[in-house]
């Protein structure tokens, strides 16, 4: 009897996509959250300007250049190597999605042209050996400073939280560069912080629309949660005002660690029920 020969294999179902490819370099960080100086949000209170390095992706509409910005953040995660990572430039272009819109050699000079985007903005550094590219983390704060892991010692040390499941549970493929920003902002400040769209041109840098549209995404992807605050206002016919506060729903808060004393725990959840309104 004439032996069958095996069914081929459907390659394009076993290819690896784009979220394979950002889980598998989450995996090997070996992190539940990906830190990031407050500094790429907003400048110290000491500046002249308050605008953080975030401001150029939003006027710059550039989605693509931000979330390839923060997956480097969170691929080079050991000091060993200096904070770098290395891949095919194939494989970078498959973290940035640009392999779902055009053919080998266009995704491969895109995802070239993003990092080289971010190096001109002082935030990495890259190079290119055949088609292998090596990356380099920066300060994030845009200065060039060689990159540290950030301690939160001082103010330009502090550093807000971004947990692994944004990318393994696929918001970061459903949300949009307004929410991105509006979201790192969240971040940065405590639970139930008031975000006025009016002080957004000031304090960061974007249009008081984009602010307000960032927000929005948030709540209807269900990243953020919102609630009234009232104050006294003694010259409003009212005699009062309403503001809307905002903290980050559980899925897009930092996981905790595993092994967590119950004290420790206890002050947590003391100091994140606290109603807060940030100078900023």
């Amino acid at each position: 009897m004439k032996p069958t020969a095996p069914a081929r294999q459907d390659m394009q179902a076993i290819k690896a996509t784009g979220r394979d490819t950002r889980t598998a370099l989450l995996t090997r960080s070996i992190r539940a959250n990906v830190p990031l100086r407050k500094t790429f949000v907003q400048a110290p209170r000491s500046a002249a300007c308050r605008h953080g390095p975030l401001r150029a992706f939003v006027t710059g509409r550039d989605l693509r250049g931000l979330k390839a910005y923060l997956m480097i953040v969170a691929a080079c995660s050991s000091g060993a190597s200096g904070w770098t990572t290395e891949h095919d430039s194939a494989v970078w272009a498959r973290m940035m999605d640009i392999h779902e819109t055009a053919g080998d050699a266009s995704a491969r000079t895109g995802a070239w042209r993003t990092l080289r985007r971010l190096e001109n903005r002082k935030l990495i550094t890259c190079a290119r050996d055949g088609t292998m590219i090596r990356v380099a983390l920066l300060r994030e704060d845009g200065s060039g400073e060689p990159y540290d892991r950030p301690v939160g010692d001082t103010e330009e040390n502090r550093f807000l939280q971004i947990p692994a499941t944004f990318w393994t549970k696929g918001y970061d493929e459903r949300i949009d560069l307004p929410g991105l920003a509006l979201l790192l902002v969240v971040a940065r400040e405590k639970n139930w912080t008031t975000f006025p769209a009016d002080k957004a041109p000031q304090w960061y840098g974007w249009s008081k629309d984009t602010h307000e549209r960032g927000l929005k995404k948030l709540l209807d992807l269900g990243l953020v949660e919102r609630r009234e605050h009232y104050v006294k206002a003694p010259l409003t016919p009212s005699g009062y005002v309403m503001a809307y506060q905002y903290q980050r729903t559980a899925i897009a808060r930092p996981r905790r660690p595993r092994k967590q004393s119950a004290l420790t725990t206890s002050t947590t959840t003391k100091s994140s029920a606290s109603p807060s309104r940030s100078k900023r």
